[in-house]
């Protein structure tokens, strides 16, 4: 009986929440004078399924092409109004961006986690977003440069004779690098299992935030708990030590000692704020290596300025050394 009872409560939770949504979507119908033109599908999932039952791209492609640039769907469990033209975007983010507020599919935001900057504005948003670009600044990473090449030129080795994938491999990289930013050159973090753990997580970025056992949300929200847990280890280790300096300035410290008239961050933040800046560090970095590589490969003429300028400055400042340095990066000058 107990089990027929708790089976009967869920079930009727689960109709409460479907027909809330199918009572949201019909007025999000009622109002469709107001919104762009479009379908917004079934309820709840509107069209999700037939956004990932094929290439994601083709299915903006097709919209765009029955609708035009400015079309409203039904994605990931939130109604949207998709944009795909310059001119639109310019407006969105450029000269009316004050009337957008910036979100994320729960799903994303559950995966990250809510203390995330990305997911705040006002005063929040901006001491965390100050405390993240302190950490990032040319002058923070003066002291990571040769780090840095160590890392870039183990990577080349591991290319040697092979066909990659540039992209993917600056991901790697990026991952890398953003890691030894974020924890210190100390940090006693298994990279191996704290990527894995991040790459499940990414599976669920853009799914439908529904836990349930088999679903890539519930394999991600597992991944989170994991990767979260091996975050809270450092955190305990930097604490019992917290009298010791790191050798490399990082982020995490930096979370970590910060305190001002509201207090000092609370343990969820610190977390949450790492993930999220993980997560930032991998992709969008990733991308503009990729971009970089192939642009100076498709100009010879930049590449070999750029590396004649890197040389010269390596020998003016440091004759006698190889290696770069962050004086003879800062000093370089393409002619």
């Amino acid at each position: 009986m107990g089990a027929m009872a708790v089976a009967m409560s869920l079930g009727l939770v689960l109709l409460g929440g479907f027909l809330c949504r199918l009572l949201e979507d019909y007025i999000l119908q009622r109002r469709s004078k107001k919104l762009p033109p479009g379908r917004m599908g079934w309820p709840y999932i509107g069209e999700t399924l037939q956004l990932y039952s094929g290439k994601p791209n083709s299915f903006f492609a097709s919209k765009q092409k029955r609708y035009g640039d400015v079309f409203k769907t039904h994605i990931l469990g939130c109604p949207c109004v998709m944009i795909a033209s310059p001119e639109a975007a310019r407006f969105v983010l450029v000269t009316q961006a004050h009337l957008f507020k910036p979100t994320f599919p729960a799903s994303k935001q559950r995966m990250i986690g809510p203390q995330a900057l990305f997911f705040h504005e006002g005063p929040y948003h901006a001491k965390l977003r100050k405390l993240v670009v302190s950490s990032f600044t040319p002058e923070s990473i003066r002291g990571m440069v040769s780090d840095i090449e160590d890392l870039v030129l183990a990577t080349l080795d591991t290319w040697e004779g092979k066909k990659i994938n540039t992209f993917a491999e600056m991901k790697k990289f990026a991952f890398k690098v953003g890691l030894m930013k974020i924890f210190g050159r100390e940090a006693s973090i298994d990279i191996a299992d704290l990527n894995q753990a991040y790459l499940n997580l990414e599976k669920g970025y853009n799914s439908m935030p529904v836990n349930v056992p088999g679903t890539k949300f519930n394999t991600s929200m597992k991944a989170r708990q994991h990767l979260s847990k091996m975050i809270e280890k450092v955190i305990q280790e930097r604490r019992v030590r917290a009298k010791e300096r790191p050798e490399l300035p990082n982020l995490l410290q930096t979370l970590l000692d910060h305190e001002d008239e509201t207090g000092r961050l609370s343990h969820e933040q610190v977390v949450d704020n790492i993930i999220g800046i993980i997560f930032a560090s991998r992709d969008t970095t990733a991308s503009v290596l990729t971009w970089l590589i192939k642009f100076l490969r498709s100009r010879s003429t930049l590449l070999e300025s750029v590396t004649v300028s890197i040389f010269l400055t390596i020998y003016q400042t440091h004759p006698y050394r190889s290696f770069l340095s962050f004086t003879c990066l800062y000093q370089s000058q393409i002619k």
